[in-house]
């Protein structure tokens, strides 16, 4: 089956510093893949060059089969790229119900927007006149994720989800993003701590200074393996 999300042979810099040095990936639809590694090892910059929001020095970037390297972000968010940025990105000053209004740019109603979050997640409903900025950490992840399927994404770029949060609290998002997932969505989570993700994972890669070290199914012995390709595994 074809990726609907393939990174070929991406290289990437920082202020002329490479940090990303040949990266390949495939994500396929209904797929859960973490992308994984200690703080520094290029994660992140491989799911803003997949967003369109990091420029790649080289090596291509594909959707659907369809190269799009180089396309601007905006054009990659028509096309179904959603990001779910690190910090969890809500306005806090504005209340539940009008960070999910302001997803109606996507051509769905307020009700049809409400009724998805508030039946994937039920607390929201509870706190809907609330101010997302008052809200715990977890809620807010749910409000993050809640305006992202908002824009009913063919692909969702997750960055450290568990940011912040307590375990109980990330392993039920977790299971949410499993069922995105289940849903037909091309899921690709980066994530610090292994073991948060990799109960859900389909497939996981370890990217060790810049470089994928080691990739494959979780439970192909790469999760005994973690603790040596880098130190901080919690897996």
């Amino acid at each position: 089956m074809k990726a609907t999300l393939a990174l070929r042979d991406i290289r990437a810099a920082h202020d002329g510093i490479t940090v990303l040095h040949g990266i390949d990936l495939d994500v396929r639809a209904g797929q859960v893949v973490a992308l994984l590694g200690p703080n520094g090892a290029g994660k992140t910059t491989a799911l803003r060059v997949a967003a369109g929001l990091h420029p790649a020095q080289s090596g291509r970037l594909l959707l659907g089969g369809r190269d799009v390297t180089g396309a601007d972000p905006r054009d990659l968010a028509r096309a179904g790229v959603c990001l779910i940025p690190e910090g969890r990105g809500v306005f806090p000053n504005l209340s539940v119900r009008d960070n999910l209004l302001m997803m109606t740019f996507t051509g769905r109603s307020r009700a049809e927007i409400e009724e998805i979050a508030y039946a994937r997640f039920p607390v929201l409903a509870q706190r809907s006149s609330q101010a997302a900025g008052t809200l715990s950490g977890g809620e807010q992840q749910m409000l993050a994720l809640a305006r992202g399927l908002a824009t009913d994404p063919a692909v969702l770029l997750l960055d450290e989800l568990s940011m912040g949060l307590a375990p109980l609290v990330v392993a039920k998002l977790y299971e949410q993003v499993a069922e995105i997932a289940r849903q037909g969505v091309a899921v690709l989570v980066v994530e610090q701590f292994a073991a948060a993700v990799l109960g859900i994972a389909d497939h996981a890669a370890v990217v060790v200074r810049g470089r994928v070290e080691r990739q494959g199914h979780p439970d192909g012995g790469l999760r005994d393996e973690l603790s040596a390709l880098y130190l901080g595994s919690s897996a």
